[in-house]
């Protein structure tokens, strides 16, 4: 389910931002390439970020 829930929120920030930025750089908007980008990159942040964050808890030592 979340991954359901990222894809729909990222396609809608996603949205968001890309026609901001199309309308400040004068770019054309497609908004179907707009959703998969963002929905591509939401995807790969919601599995990349705990992984990368997983390693960088340090492991309990029991020091005697």
């Amino acid at each position: 389910m979340k991954y359901l829930t990222v894809a729909f929120w990222s396609a809608v920030f996603g949205e968001i931002l890309g026609y901001i930025v199309s309308q400040l750089t004068g770019a054309s908007y497609s908004f179907v390439w707009v959703a998969i980008i963002a929905i591509i990159v939401g995807e790969v942040a919601l599995i990349a970020i705990p992984a990368i964050s997983g390693r960088a808890i340090p492991q309990n030592k029991t020091e005697n």
